[in-house]
Order: structure tokens, then C-alpha cells, then sequence
């Protein structure tokens, strides 16, 4: 939740075009952006479920376009998957507002939307088999498959620069330069191994100037939490939480996986013997995330795949360790030095990865 305030969810979901009489709403899931809520809904004896989520528009300083975004990549989506009597288990489902829009805007400003509840699934925190990483990896690869042809015209960028590396390393320069919080001596390994590898940072956008990667539509946010996995197969259903689904290169989606499943380690593990890029793991992103992508790629796409999983944890690494220097103002930490703890898991994950490159090559190449 990242709001304690609360709302009157049956007035709120009187907006949406919802049948039935509404019985009650919690609050729903472990999500700590939007506000997240369970209604159920007496539809002639049957208890029905939906998703009504209040869009966190100090985040998302755009909700009008970020909805115009979800909008357009669901119907879209369904569309590609009309044939296969499935689509509303597939694919997230908007609810429209009862005056058309795929939003509800309240009196006091908040953004409001609601989707069907995809029933039958669980969510995952934390990636546990290789059969699960191979899944989330095939449900994004597919996501992206079915983007490559929307019409329309650019999706809307919801939050500028997201995964630019090299802007998020011109504010990691600024943040040393300044050291407002006298906090640099602390972190002067990480410090170093940050600009020993700063010309790393621009090493796919330059390929996206010169023409050798396409720019797509990307989901951002490629944790194993953002699939639903049926209860009883393990397979992957759906691909939620499209707030950051924009345009970007498929290498960061792919990145991101690397950098979230392929390590048992947690993001803040402070052993840092324990953290490591598991190449059983790798193999099993790369064959669930080819399996559906290999039609569309490019060649250097391919090619550059071990690379954006050393480059986005790379990215993330940085990021952690600028707010560290900046006195820790926008990720929440739980104990002191929480986010350099956390850029030097980052950090050597990278090395991990860095040192099994040329195996991660064979991989791609084998499959």
C-alpha cells in the first residue's frame, strides 16, 4: 500500500460498469505503488471478482496517458488473442468507467481503474525452479511478440529515461560530485568499480542510434511477480502491471530477467559469497524468452543478450548507489546503509555474469 488513507470502494466502483450488487473490497497483493484492492460482486448467486487499483500519480505524473498506453497494448493483446476462447485469462481485462473511459478521476484527483480478476493464478515473489524462470521469461517474450505490429503511432513514455544508463550515470556523477551526505569515503570500492565501467553505459543506446537494435515496446518491469502462474500446471497466464509498458529495446526486458531470477541471492544480501548468476537459470530465461521471441529479433538482439543482463544489473547497481550518496531520498530502506548494501549485490552479480560471458554465448548460440 502506498497510502494508509481510505477510500469509500463502493462509491468508487458505482463509476465502473460493474454488474451485480457489491459485497465488499480489501485491500489486495504485496504491489507498494498503487493502491490495490479486491471487489467482489454478488452477480445472481455467484460471488464474482475484480482488480480496483488507484494509480499513484506522485509516480506516474501522467495517468490520462499511462491509461491511454494500457488501453491500447490490452485491446491489442486481445485482439491477437480472439481464437483462443481464452482472452480474459490471457491477457489483463480494463473495465470501462461508465462514461467510456478506461478510467475513473475522482473529486479529490486519484486516477481509478478496474480490471477482471484473473482467477486460478498465483503470483511469485521470488523465482524458486529453472521451470519458473523459463515460464516468466516466455510470458514477457510473448508479451513483446504481440506488440510488435500495434497501431497507432509511439506509445506514451510513462516515466522519461527509465532504463537510459547512461543518464542514470550522469546523476550517479552528479551525486559523487556533490557528495551532500559525506558518504562517498564509505563506498569508495563501488564508487571505483562504477567508473572503471562507465563506458559500458552507452553501449546499447549507441546501437539503437546506429540502426543495429530497433526500439520496441517493452515492459520495464520484468520481475517473476508481474506473470500469474496457473495454480496447478506452473504455466504462465498473464503479464501484469503494464504501468511501465513503453517504448524501449527488448534487451532491457531481458536484462531485467537476468538480473532478478538468476541469482538465489536477495537484492539486499549482505554475504556476498552467496550471490552468483546461475548459468542453469540463464539457459532457462534464454529458452523460454527465445522460444517466443526468436521470429523477431534481430540478429544483434541475440547477440547482445548475456550483455543486458550484466548492463541493466549494472544500471539498477548505480541507481542504488546514487541514492546512497544522495542520503537515500527515493528507495525505501529498512537499516543503515540499506542501498550501498544493495549496490554491492548488484555489483557483484555483475562480476558473476561478467566471468561467465563467454559461456552465456555458447548458450544463446546452442539454442
Amino acid at each position: 500500500m502506498s497510502s494508509k488513507k481510505e477510500y469509500n470502494l463502493k462509491s468508487i466502483c458505482r463509476n465502473f460498469q460493474l454488474t451485480g450488487d457489491f459485497l465488499r473490497a480489501a485491500p489486495y497483493g504485496s504491489g507498494h505503488i498503487n493502491d490495490t484492492f479486491e471487489a467482489i460482486f454478488n452477480q445472481g448467486g455467484i460471488k464474482v471478482r475484480y482488480i480496483v487499483q488507484r494509480i499513484n500519480h506522485d509516480i506516474f505524473k501522467d495517468p490520462v496517458a499511462l491509461m491511454d498506453n494500457v488501453h491500447r497494448v490490452t485491446s491489442h493483446i486481445h485482439r491477437k488473442l480472439s481464437d483462443s476462447g481464452d482472452t480474459t485469462r490471457r491477457a489483463l481485462s480494463l473495465i470501462d468507467a461508465v462514461d467510456g473511459k478506461s478510467f475513473f478521476k475522482d473529486n479529490e484527483g486519484n486516477f481509478w481503474r478496474t480490471y477482471i480478476f484473473v482467477e486460478n493464478t498465483k503470483s511469485y515473489n521470488i523465482i524458486e525452479t529453472a521451470d519458473q524462470a523459463y515460464q516468466a521469461a516466455k510470458a514477457f517474450g510473448d508479451f513483446q511478440k504481440y506488440l510488435v505490429d500495434i497501431p497507432g503511432g509511439r506509445l506514451n513514455e510513462t516515466i522519461p529515461n527509465f532504463h537510459n544508463t547512461p543518464k542514470r550515470f550522469e546523476a550517479f556523477e552528479k551525486a559523487l560530485a556533490a557528495d551532500s551526505c559525506n558518504r562517498a569515503k564509505s563506498a569508495e570500492k563501488e564508487i571505483a568499480f562504477a567508473l572503471k565501467k562507465k563506458e559500458m553505459a552507452c553501449t546499447l543506446l549507441r546501437l539503437c542510434g546506429e540502426g543495429k537494435i530497433p526500439e520496441r515496446i517493452t515492459h520495464n518491469d520484468t520481475k517473476l511477480n508481474n506473470v500469474l502462474l496457473d495454480e496447478k500446471t506452473g504455466e504462465a497466464v498473464c503479464v501484469i502491471d503494464l504501468d511501465t509498458v513503453m517504448p524501449g529495446l527488448a534487451l532491457y526486458d531481458f536484462g531485467d530477467l537476468v538480473r532478478t531470477s538468476t541469482s538465489p541471492a536477495a537484492e539486499d544480501e549482505k554475504d556476498l559469497s552467496k550471490v552468483k548468476m546461475q548459468m542453469h537459470m540463464f539457459e532457462a530465461l534464454a529458452k523460454g524468452y527465445l522460444s517466443a521471441s526468436s521470429s523477431f529479433l534481430t540478429k544483434t538482439e541475440i547477440e547482445y543478450l548475456p550483455f543486458s543482463g550484466k548492463l541493466i544489473t549494472f544500471e539498477i547497481g548505480i541507481r542504488f548507489l546514487t541514492d546512497y550518496l544522495s542520503g537515500d531520498t527515493y528507495f525505501k530502506i529498512h537499516r543503515e546503509r540499506h542501498n550501498l548494501d544493495r549496490c554491492r549485490t548488484q555489483f557483484k552479480l555483475v562480476e558473476s555474469i561478467e566471468s561467465q560471458e563467454d559461456k552465456m554465448q555458447e548458450q544463446i548460440k546452442n539454442i
